[in-house]
This record gives C-alpha cells, sequence and structure tokens, in this order.
C-alpha cells in the first residue's frame, strides 16, 4: 500500500501514485447540460462550437462545476474533435444530432486537408484563462480524443453505433490507415504539449470507441498510438501524469495498463470494480467507475453503488468518477450527494 500524504493537491498527488487522506474526485461531462448555469450561458453564445472557442466563456463553463461542487479536478470544457479541426476538416454541430466532418476521409485523402493550428491557439487561450483564475487546491486536466476514436470520426464524418465504417477501412487499408493514425499522433501530442505549455497540470486520452475493436486491432490501434503519444509526451514532460480511458476494453485492460505506460486507467461502468483490482499492477492508479444511471436513479442503488467501489479500492490510489459523462438529466441534488458519500 502506498503511504498516506496530505496535500492541497488531492487528484494530482492520487494521480502521481500516492493514496491521499481522502478520495479525490471529479465527474466526466461535470460542465455541461445538467447545469443550469452552462445552459443560461449557451444560450447567451449560441452553439456548442462557438462556446469551445470563447476563452472567456469556455473558461467559465469549466469553472463552473469547482464554484458550485468543489470537485477536486477541473476538466478543460472544449471537444476531442477539435484535432480533426485543426488538422483541416470541417466541423459543425447538427441540432440533436451531434457532430459533423467533412469531407470524410473515406472520400478524400488525407493530404488534401489544409491545416488550421489557430483552431489549437484558441483552446490554449481558454486553458490560460482557467489557469490564471483556479484555486490551489484544485488540479487542471487537459485531454485529447485517442488516434482510433478520433479516426472513426475523420472517415465517417460522424459518431456511429459500432464503428464499422472504420473497422472495414483498417483492414482494407490498412497503409492509409496507419498514416491517418501516425498524423493523429503528431497532432495529438502537439495539441496537449501546448495545453501542458498553457497551464494543465494532468492530461486525459479519451479512447470512447476503443471496445468496438477485436483483440488484434485493439493491439495496433488503441496501444500502439496510446504508447506512442504518451512515450513522447513523458520524453518531454517525464512527471505529467496521463490517464487512459479505453471505454469498452474490458480484459483488453490488462494489456492497455502493462503497454502504453499512462500513469492512470480510467474504468467504464462495466468493468467489475473487484476485477480491476485484482487483475491492473496494484500501485497503478484507477479511475471510476460508477453508472451514469446510477447518479441518476439516487438513493440506494447511488449509495450502494458508491460505497462498493470505494471500498473495492480503499487501498490502491483511486479518483472517484463516473464509468462515462455525466448525463443532462441528472439530478443536480443526486451530485451533492454523491459527493457526500465520497467525503
Amino acid at each position: 500500500m502506498s503511504d498516506v500524504i496530505d496535500s492541497p493537491k488531492l487528484l494530482l498527488e492520487t494521480l502521481r501514485g500516492k493514496k491521499t487522506d481522502q478520495t479525490p474526485v471529479w465527474l466526466m461531462r461535470q460542465a455541461g447540460r445538467y447545469l443550469p448555469e452552462y445552459r443560461e450561458l449557451r444560450a447567451k453564445k449560441g452553439g456548442f462550437l462557438e462556446l469551445c472557442y470563447d476563452a472567456d466563456a469556455a473558461a467559465e463553463v469549466t469553472l463552473q462545476p469547482i464554484k458550485r461542487f468543489g470537485f477536486h479536478g477541473a476538466i478543460l470544457f472544449s471537444d476531442i474533435l477539435i484535432v480533426p479541426h485543426a488538422m483541416g476538416q470541417n466541423l459543425w454541430f447538427e441540432a440533436g444530432e451531434g457532430p459533423r466532418l467533412a469531407p470524410r476521409l473515406t472520400e478524400a485523402a488525407l493530404s488534401s486537408l489544409e491545416a488550421a493550428p489557430e483552431h489549437f491557439e484558441a483552446i490554449y487561450n481558454t486553458v490560460k484563462s482557467v489557469a490564471s483564475q483556479l484555486d490551489d487546491k484544485t488540479t487542471f486536466m487537459g485531454f485529447a480524443g485517442s488516434p482510433w476514436t478520433v479516426a472513426t470520426y475523420m472517415l465517417q464524418g460522424q459518431g456511429s453505433k459500432d464503428q464499422a465504417i472504420t473497422r472495414r477501412y483498417a483492414y482494407k487499408n490498412d497503409t492509409a490507415f496507419a498514416e491517418l493514425i501516425d498524423a493523429i499522433i503528431e497532432n495529438t501530442v502537439q495539441y496537449l504539449l501546448g495545453q501542458v505549455a498553457a497551464g494543465v497540470e494532468a492530461v486525459q486520452l479519451f479512447d470512447s470507441w476503443a471496445g468496438a475493436l477485436s483483440p488484434a486491432q485493439f493491439e495496433k490501434w488503441v496501444i500502439a498510438p496510446n504508447a506512442e503519444i504518451i512515450r513522447q509526451l513523458k520524453a518531454i514532460h517525464p512527471d505529467l501524469p496521463i490517464i487512459g480511458f479505453p471505454k469498452g476494453a474490458g480484459a483488453k485492460l490488462i494489456a492497455y495498463a502493462n503497454e502504453t505506460g499512462a500513469s492512470a486507467i480510467g474504468l467504464d461502468e462495466t468493468v467489475d470494480p473487484v476485477w480491476a483490482h485484482e487483475n491492473l499492477p496494484a500501485e497503478l492508479p484507477l479511475q471510476g467507475n460508477l453508472d451514469p444511471l446510477a447518479l441518476i436513479t439516487g438513493g440506494q442503488a447511488l449509495e450502494q453503488s458508491v460505497r462498493h467501489i470505494l471500498q473495492v479500492f480503499e487501498d490502491r490510489p483511486h479518483i472517484f468518477n463516473l464509468g462515462h459523462g455525466i448525463l443532462p438529466d441528472t439530478p443536480i441534488e443526486h451530485v451533492e450527494k454523491l459527493l457526500t458519500l465520497v467525503r
């Protein structure tokens, strides 16, 4: 068991492998539609993308849940598709349907895209604004989408249920797909280094669609690219905590944890905490993994789930979080109850 310490930045110390005196907590998508102050600001600013690229507004959104709940971590308000936007694809959001990218790379060559680095700069301005306002107890986290997940959007032009188009493309066009993955790696490293330079203290790699892949494809398109991103980041910032979150990985989490070099592993809600504790490296910080629907339900379902997770992970570095993003219809009083239980 790690040494128990008392630090003003509990989350940062936990990510560094220390067992803190209390369990730090933050929630994925904690800055978003379940908050009335977010809905009010977005109504003023217009669309989601406009909000992301307005540094003052995006900083305010990033800080809203910190001001309301006092989470131990502030996660940058942005989107994983900033990378393809900066790589040269057009990005917009269809009301009620989600993001769209054009041209789709099933129909256009990667080489046809013209880089738009100003989109990265807009996010760095948000980071600088948040860093200048954040208190000295809250860890500031940046993030990026992992190459596989970003590639699915770049090829298909939008999200899908099973990523079949991208999976087929990767099988049929191995060389071209590898070139796309390499380009995403290069841009993601640049993007995350820029976030660190602007003021974030840790980063998370979101691989939202990792669960769609066979073991061989998971090794090739999830583990290897994430390992390369982490290698390059650590070469410049050896102490930078990096959370890997391959949603849906299941038993493949063992290989991911052992091969990527991630500082911590995020667990989605389908992972049994007992299995994770027994099968992942003993000193590796784990993050998660309350079912977002248990948070919506509240009551006994919430209490039992929270207590079970805390009990299972009580002897290792652990960050309490959801197994995926908080849902828009989550009652605020349930979030307050969650924090009471964790604290």
